[in-house]
């Protein structure tokens, strides 16, 4: 069809700018902070650790969809702070921008537990040791429902989540089984267990009484890694020691990774902590799995926790809203540094590949022979098996008479 070059389309009439209302910025905030429900715990068990928390129970149902508690022994909240716990932008980590420089705490911004309150039903439960009672204070889209009132509680925080995602349908009809955001939030857990391993940990289905996962106060990363993996894996661990990197870096690193016995198939084994945040780094993962292309065969990964310390003026944690990335100065050379440092390790091991074998049965032949003997073990085989049929049919001799009947 021909289609007239004179007619013109007028466009539409530009629509006009209106400033959203805050109940919608915050719902939208808080949908890309907290994505799932691993992410919320994430957030919550952090701050329980900033509080100084020795011992950490995480309870869940459903996924934590329906429910996702968290209950510390950390040093609580003052009852005067609880209209501002839940308020966006409200923390008592830093007063200016410039104190992110030297952060020494995980959370800074003030949005984890709003954005919670903003996409649950969360109720907060807790005691400073200086109270004689606890608090409970339950929110609503950030703000305080009504006053604190007093409750029976031990020192600490318990903090309780139910119905994640109750006014976002699309998001919670996009997870695919409880079971699988369940095994999320105990690979989260996990994770910080290996790193905090002077924390008692816990993290259990609601209703259940055994947890899925359970650790003691005071044990030892290694310990925690046989504990929560295997126990042959923390066998054929070798320790990456604190080293310190060149003074420009500012930088130092620990470790435990596995040796050239581990093989652990397509599995990803990688935990990294930055400043000990639990964070993702695609570059070095990948520099970690290119070193060990000498040591393990084709297609398997290796076992690796690394911790570095970075100076704070040197790491930016602004860059991501679930603070899962952070970027730092030097980061090609930190990177190689690291490197270096695990392959140290692993050429000071100097451990020989180990291989499984089985034990013959007395009188079972051996394969592993040398070609002639095989050939004279088979000879003597086949002889044996002819006289055997030899003197079969000389014992199934046929009287005459029998064969006259016949």
């Amino acid at each position: 069809m021909d289609v007239d070059a004179d007619v013109s389309v007028e466009p539409d009439a530009p629509k006009p700018i209106r400033k959203l209302a805050a109940d919608v910025v915050n719902q939208i905030a808080a949908a890309e902070i907290i994505h799932r429900p691993a992410n919320a715990i994430k957030e919550l068990l952090e701050n329980s650790l900033d509080a100084g928390s020795t011992s950490i129970k995480v309870t869940v149902k459903e996924g934590g969809l329906k429910l996702l508690q968290i209950a510390d022994n950390g040093h609580g909240i003052n009852k005067t702070d609880l209209p501002l716990l839940c308020e966006r932008y409200a923390t008592s980590k830093i007063a200016n921008f410039s104190d992110l420089q030297s952060l020494a705490t995980y959370g800074f911004r003030g949005e984890a537990l709003a954005s919670i309150s903003y996409c649950s039903h969360l109720e907060v439960i807790t005691k400073t040791h200086a109270d004689s009672v606890g608090w409970k204070a339950s929110y609503a889209n950030g703000v305080l429902k009504e006053d604190a009132r007093p409750t029976a509680a031990n020192d600490g925080t318990v903090i309780t989540a139910s119905d994640l995602f109750y006014n976002n349908a699309l998001r919670k009809r996009a997870f695919r089984s409880g079971s699988d955001e369940y095994a999320r939030i105990l690979d989260v857990v996990t994770k910080y267990a290996v790193h905090n391993p002077q924390v008692a940990w816990v993290c259990k289905k609601a209703g259940t009484a055994m947890p899925d996962l359970s650790t003691n106060a005071g044990s030892t990363t290694k310990a925690n890694i046989g504990l929560l993996y295997t126990q042959s894996l923390a066998s054929e661990l070798l320790e990456v020691p604190e080293t310190t990197f060149a003074p420009k870096l500012g930088a130092s690193a620990r470790g435990w990774v596995s040796n050239a016995n581990h093989n652990g198939g397509r599995k990803p084994g990688f935990l990294l902590f930055i400043n000990n945040r639990l964070v993702d780094s695609s570059k070095i993962k990948k520099a970690i799995d290119a070193l060990y292309t000498t040591y393990l065969p084709k297609g398997a990964s290796p076992f690796a926790y690394l911790s570095l310390s970075i100076d704070p003026d040197k790491v930016d944690v602004n860059v991501h809203p679930t603070k899962s990335e952070v970027h730092f100065l030097h980061e090609d050379e930190v990177v190689d540094a690291l490197v270096a440092t695990v392959e140290k390790a692993l050429a000071g091991a100097n451990v020989s590949r180990t291989f499984s074998v089985q034990t013959l049965l007395p009188g079972a032949p051996d394969t592993s022979q040398a070609p002639q003997k095989r050939e004279l073990v088979n000879s003597y085989c086949a002889d044996t098996q002819h006289e055997q049929q030899h003197q079969t049919t000389r014992s199934a001799w046929i009287p005459p008479t029998a064969r006259w009947t016949r």
